[in-house]
C-alpha cells in the first residue's frame, strides 16, 4: 500500500493503494538468455506519447525508447546524455545546454536544439501528471543546431533534475502528428518497441536500436516488460523463473521470493506517519501548541509500528527529508524516541492534562490495523482518537481540508520538490496554507542562494520543522526490487524502478 503524490497539476495526488486486476501474459521464460532482459512491472503506460508520459514505476517503458537531455546516476548525480554540458547564468534564470550532433531518431530525423525545444514546450503544455516539472520554463530557444537556451520565470533548484526525467523525453517531432503516436513511439533511445509482439496493458517487447549512439549503456539485445496488476500473479511469475527482475507491490512476500532464489535490492522512497496539517489551530486549537505536536511524536512506539505495519523492513525516523537529501541529519531520526511519559508531561504543560480529542480520517483502503494502532497509542498518553470514514474521498477530504491530522504515506523527494509539495504556504500538502516566517526565510535561501547557502539552509529548515513538529513521522518503509541470479542491478535514488542502464548480466 502506498500513497503517491505525482499529480500535482490537479492538486490531488495519484494514489496507488490496492492494486488488483488480471495477471499478465507474455511468459518469456523460454526466450530468456543473457541477451534478453525480462522484467516485471506493476503498472502499464496509458500512452507512449512523450508529452503525456509518466515516470516512477512507468519509467522503464519510456526509457527504452526515449533519451533525456541529462542522465541521472543511481546515486542521483547528473551526467551528460543528449546534452554534453550545461551552465546557468548568474541569477539562475537562463540555462544554456550544448547538445550532441550525432543522434538520430529511429525514423531518421536528426535530433537537434529545435527538436529539444519542441519536446519541452509540448510536455509543458501536455497532459502528463508531471507537466508541472516545467512550470518555471518561460521560453525555449534553439540558438543553433547544438545550443539550447532555456529561460525560467524564476530560479528552480530542481530544474536540472527534471531534465533527467519524463519532462525531457525526446520524441521525433516528425511523429507528433502520427495517428499511432499512443502505441508506436519514435525516439532515439536504446530500443524500438516491437508493436507486433506487444500486447498493450500486458506485455511489451522491445528490440535493440542498431544505430543507438550510446552503446555502452545497453547491456541486452532485447527487453521484455510484463505487467502484473496483483501480487499473486507477480509472485507466481517470480517463482516460475519467468522474470530477471521485478518491482514488488509490498514486502509481504519477500520470504517466498528469496526462497525462489531471488535477491532483494532495498530502497527507500517514502515516509510513513502522521501529517499534522492544522498547525494554526484552525479546527482544533490544541494543534497550535508546539508542545501538543511534539507530544504526538513522543506518543508512538515507532519500532513496534515498523515491526507490525512494515514487517520490520525500513528505518525509524522523525524527519520527512530522505538520507539522499542535503537537508538530512541522521541525528534527527531519533529526535523523538518513544516516551509516553514525556508526551503526557508536554500535554499537561500545554493545558491538556485531562486529555484532548483528535478527529482523523479513515478509509477501507487503510484497513483496520492502522486506525486501531493509532487509537491505542494515543489513548496511552491521554488523547482520544475519533476516526471518520471518508469512503473513496480520503485524499480529497485531506486536501479540502477537512482534517487537521491524518495518517499518511508520502514520497520523499528532492529537496525543492518536497518543499513545494509540503512546506510552502501554497503547497498542496499544506492545505491549511500554514505559514511560518522562519520557514519562508530558509526556503528563500534555498531558492536563490549559492550551492553552499542552499545546503546550509536546507539542513536548518529540516531541523526547524522537526523541532516545531510539523509532522510526526514513524519510519521510512523499505521498497524492494528483486533480481534473479543472472541479473545485477543498482537501485535508483528517488525512483521506484531502477533505470534501464543499471541492469547488467551477472558474471
Amino acid at each position: 500500500m502506498m500513497f503517491r503524490s505525482k499529480r500535482m497539476a490537479a492538486v490531488v495526488a495519484a494514489v496507488a493503494l490496492s492494486l488488483a486486476g488480471c495477471s499478465a501474459g507474455g511468459d518469456a521464460s523460454a526466450e530468456q538468455s543473457s541477451q534478453t532482459l525480462t522484467l516485471g512491472a506493476i503498472q502499464s503506460p496509458k500512452t507512449f506519447d512523450a508529452s503525456q508520459s509518466e515516470f516512477a514505476n512507468l519509467s522503464p517503458f519510456y526509457q527504452a525508447v526515449y533519451d533525456t537531455l541529462l542522465r541521472m546516476e543511481p546515486d542521483g548525480t547528473l551526467v551528460p546524455m543528449l546534452a554534453t554540458e550545461w551552465k546557468y547564468n548568474d541569477n539562475k534564470t537562463v540555462l544554456t545546454l550544448k547538445l550532441r550532433d550525432d543522434v538520430k531518431f529511429t525514423d531518421g530525423t536528426a535530433f537537434n536544439a529545435d527538436a529539444a525545444k519542441q519536446n519541452l514546450e509540448r510536455f509543458k503544455a501536455g497532459t502528463s501528471p508531471d507537466a508541472q516539472f516545467l512550470a518555471a520554463l518561460k521560453t525555449a530557444t534553439a540558438v543553433d543546431a547544438t545550443t539550447l537556451e532555456l529561460t525560467l520565470s524564476a530560479p528552480d533548484p530542481a530544474f536540472l533534475n527534471y531534465l533527467s526525467k519524463d519532462a525531457s523525453f525526446m520524441q521525433s517531432p516528425a511523429s507528433f502528428a502520427n495517428a499511432d503516436i499512443a502505441t508506436n513511439p519514435v525516439g532515439s533511445g536504446p530500443y524500438i518497441l516491437d508493436t507486433a509482439a506487444t500486447v498493450t496493458g500486458t506485455s511489451y517487447t522491445y528490440k535493440s536500436n542498431p544505430d543507438y549512439w550510446a552503446k555502452d549503456l545497453v547491456h541486452y539485445d532485447q527487453l521484455v516488460l510484463n505487467v502484473y496488476l496483483d501480487q499473486t500473479s507477480l509472485l507466481n511469475a517470480i517463482k516460475s523463473g519467468t522474470l530477471n527482475g521485478a518491482n514488488t507491490i509490498d514486502n509481504n512476500t519477500l520470504t517466498e521470493i528469496e526462497a525462489a532464489g531471488y535477491k532483494v535490492n532495498p530502497l527507500q522512497l517514502n515516509w510513513s506517519g502522521l501529517l499534522i496539517f492544522d498547525r494554526a489551530g484552525t479546527t482544533n486549537p490544541a494543534l497550535k501548541d508546539v508542545r501538543v505536536r511534539q507530544a504526538l511524536n513522543y506518543a508512538f512506539d515507532t519500532k513496534a509500528l515498523l515491526a507490525s505495519i512494515g514487517q520490520g523492513h525500513g528505518e525509524q525516523t522523525a524527519q520527512v527529508f530522505p538520507p539522499s537529501s542535503d537537508a538530512y541529519d541522521k541525528s534527527l531520526d531519533s529526535r523523538y524516541a518513544y516516551d509516553p511519559a514525556k508526551a503526557k508531561a508536554l500535554l499537561a504543560e500545554a493545558g491538556y492534562a485531562s486529555g484532548l480529542t483528535l478527529t482523523l480520517p479513515s478509509s477501507a483502503l487503510l484497513g483496520n490495523t492502522i486506525p486501531a494502532l493509532i487509537t491505542q497509542q494515543l489513548k496511552d498518553v491521554g488523547i482520544t482518537a475519533e476516526f471518520t470514514d471518508t469512503g473513496n474521498n480520503f485524499i480529497a477530504d485531506l486536501l479540502a481540508p477537512k482534517y487537521g491530522v491524518s495518517y499518511m504515506i508520502l514520497e520523499q523527494q528532492s529537496d525543492w520538490q518536497l518543499i513545494n509539495m509540503k512546506l510552502t504556504p501554497n503547497a498542496p500538502w499544506n492545505p491549511y496554507n500554514y505559514e511560518d516566517p522562519k520557514v519562508d526565510e530558509l526556503v528563500n535561501k534555498i531558492h536563490v542562494g549559492s550551492a553552499d547557502e542552499q545546503k546550509s539552509a536546507a539542513k536548518e529548515l529540516n531541523k526547524y520543522i522537526v523541532e516545531q513538529a510539523w509532522f510526526a513521522p514513524w519510519f521510512r518503509p523499505q521498497s524492494s526490487f528483486v533480481t534473479d541470479a543472472k541479473t545485477n542491478v543498482e537501485v535508483q535514488t528517488g525512483n521506484a524502478y531502477p533505470f534501464l542502464w543499471s541492469f547488467t548480466p551477472a558474471s
